[in-house]
């Protein structure tokens, strides 16, 4: 019995010296971070200092731009910028811990922005005309991180611990700490954008807003745009030509107000008509493959047979399928090594949940939502959140604690993380403090 017992016990102590080194092993690697960012840091300060002293520009620019416009000119060209937020985002999410890290997660999330009056004499003129887009850009300032140093290598969460060039990740941890998100412009009311499908806590500043066009920022839309003029410009037949113009043509295509069977099937089948899909198949059946291995062959044979055939065989760009055939990115993102996990509710968190009534409830003896519009929309929120698991890295795999909390909206989650779960025991109001702290943010 002795002897077992020691052995344990030796087993034990060896376990937590492996934890102690791995845990020296990561400050030394923070004091390293620490110290080359420091260095960098010293590094800008002493070139501008240099440069002030030799020109002595940067003060006068500061003071008055107005008045030396060629000094200001020279600085944007530099890229040495002092920008100023245009606004500060209202959100559901009050802190980092359970924000999404994508928009396209949790689509039932709420957020507005105010254009802030020291930008523009009358802010809502500036949004004038912005109401006929759907979607809308968001540049802003991860301003919660906490640090300025950075790394050239990452661990993206859906990675699980393997290492990626910062570049190729959308880590907030950069080297000028700039975020990129699209979100869902629900409605303008005078200076105020109401958005949804968000990912951007309370407080954050906002630089830039642009509108989403398709047409310029969706590859997707370029490629489809090029083959229609290809096919366009390859065919001879302008009996064929005008009936390919009259099938492209938006304006047409908006005259029936329900749609036909065969053109809802087009929509479900990626976009394709019916003569592209029975082009595809007879190229299939001719060639024996879907892929020709000269594409230049391909795009001959096509403008050939355009003159001769009732129907156009598509560009090799167009035969092929998914996403791939507009852009490619890393296999990782849509496959990574990690797997969505099971949301599920206790019954006395989902007795807590039907207790917060809307947002647009004048029920005032309830607690209520700032942004969700309901339960239902406040059960989406959670189990995007949580099937994303939004822990760290670290977190996941060190951590023997499996609790986790967030704040979403006014309320305060409370779950725990089993084996390829996560499941929710406690909803609560938050703290009238905490709200007030979070308004000044």
């Amino acid at each position: 019995m002795s002897r077992c017992s020691c052995a344990e016990h030796v087993r034990k102590l060896t376990q937590q010296v492996t934890v102690m080194r791995r845990e020296i092993k990561n400050l030394r690697q923070q004091i390293d971070g620490s110290i080359r960012a420091h260095k960098k840091q010293m590094s800008s300060l002493q070139s501008m200092l240099t440069d002030c002293m030799k020109h002595d520009r940067l003060q006068s620019v500061s003071k008055s731009p107005s008045q030396n416009p060629s000094g200001m000119n020279q600085l944007l060209e530099q890229g040495r910028i002092h920008t100023l937020p245009i606004g500060y985002i209202s959100s559901c999410f009050a802190v980092k811990n359970g924000t999404p890290r994508q928009p396209t997660i949790c689509s039932s999330s709420r957020a507005s922005l105010k254009i802030d009056p020291s930008v523009f004499n009358n802010p809502e003129h500036s949004l004038i005309g912005l109401e006929q887009y759907s979607h809308i850009w968001i540049i802003f300032l991860f301003h919660k991180n906490g640090q300025m140093s950075c790394k050239a290598k990452v661990k993206p969460p859906r990675l699980n611990g393997q290492k990626v060039g910062v570049y190729s990740t959308r880590s907030p941890h950069r080297p000028n700490a700039l975020g990129l998100t699209l979100a869902k412009l629900e409605r303008i009311t005078g200076d105020t954008l109401h958005l949804s499908g968000v990912d951007i806590i309370a407080g954050t500043p906002v630089l830039d807003i642009k509108p989403y066009i398709p047409d310029y920022d969706s590859p997707k839309a370029a490629t489809d745009k090029a083959d229609s003029e290809h096919r366009l410009a390859s065919c001879t037949d302008p009996v064929i030509a005008q009936e390919m113009e009259l099938d492209e043509d938006p304006e047409l295509l908006q005259t029936s107000s329900e749609p036909s069977s065969e053109s809802s099937w087009s929509q479900r089948s990626g976009g394709k008509d019916v003569t592209d899909v029975l082009a595809e198949v007879k190229h299939y059946l001719t060639h024996g493959q879907l892929f020709s291995e000269n594409p230049a062959e391909d795009i001959n044979m096509g403008a050939s047979e355009c003159s001769s055939a009732s129907t156009t065989p598509a560009s090799p760009s167009r035969l092929r399928y998914g996403p791939e055939s507009y852009s490619t990115i890393a296999a990782w993102v849509r496959a990574p090594p990690i797997s969505p996990l099971d949301v599920r509710f206790t019954v006395s968190a989902e007795k807590e949940l039907l207790e917060f009534a809307p947002c647009d409830s004048a029920d005032s003896k309830r607690p209520r939502f700032q942004f969700l519009k309901g339960r239902d929309e406040a059960v989406s929120a959670i189990c995007s959140i949580l099937s994303a698991d939004p822990r760290s890295v670290y977190r996941r795999t060190s951590c023997q604690d499996r609790l986790f909390f967030f704040t979403l909206d006014t309320a305060d989650i409370t779950c725990w993380f089993g084996d390829g779960f996560a499941e929710v025991v406690r909803v609560k109001p938050v703290e009238s403090s905490e709200l007030t702290d979070v308004k000044k943010t």
